[in-house]
């Protein structure tokens, strides 16, 4: 009868044991688990934010003021523009 009483012991505490790891584990994974969708919701918000910033920059004001400061672009006028007759290159002076 000891003999089985002492197998038995042993068994509640490799159970026991198991258990604690068990708990353990499941601890782990889902502090993970939420370190990782806290990371997907941080993500989620840059790209959401990352998307009206680059529409921001793509709207036509935007683009005129860029080619007017980094380009040095002018806005067309009669003033500015030049007429080619013909279709030929007279004016720049090449010739064909």
């Amino acid at each position: 009868m000891s003999r089985l009483n002492l197998l038995l012991l042993v068994a509640v505490l490799v159970s026991g044991m198991l258990l604690v790891r068990s708990a353990y584990d499941s601890r782990r994974l889902f502090t993970a688990l939420d370190r990782s969708q806290a990371e997907a919701r941080r993500l989620e918000t840059d790209s959401q934010r990352l998307q009206a910033e680059r529409h921001a920059q793509a709207t036509n004001l935007r683009v005129e003021q860029v080619a007017r400061e980094r380009l040095r672009m002018q806005t067309i006028t009669p003033a500015l523009t030049q007429v080619v007759e013909g279709g030929r290159a007279a004016a720049s002076g090449v010739q064909r």
